[in-house]
């Protein structure tokens, strides 16, 4: 079985949507050290969650790489 990755996203962009390719995914609002409690999330093919801390929209692109995010300056950490 391939080893799933999980990215981490922050929105210091302010933007409404970050759409990837990763199912697994985890969102920290801002940079740190302003950022709010780490949480993650399993997307659906093709779905989307809302953050429950800062109300970021993250939605599975399947058009998109595991590892890609849209802005890519959203990505945070890979693991």
């Amino acid at each position: 079985m391939a080893k799933e990755i999980t990215l981490l996203f922050h929105n210091d962009m302010g933007v409404e949507e970050i759409r990837t390719g990763a199912r697994h995914v985890g969102c920290c609002g801002a940079t740190p050290p302003m950022d709010h409690p780490h949480v993650y999330y399993h997307l659906e093919e093709g779905g989307a969650v809302r953050c429950s801390y800062c109300s970021t929209v993250i939605r599975h692109d399947p058009t998109l790489a595991e590892d890609a995010c849209e802005p890519a300056e959203a990505l945070l950490e890979k693991r």
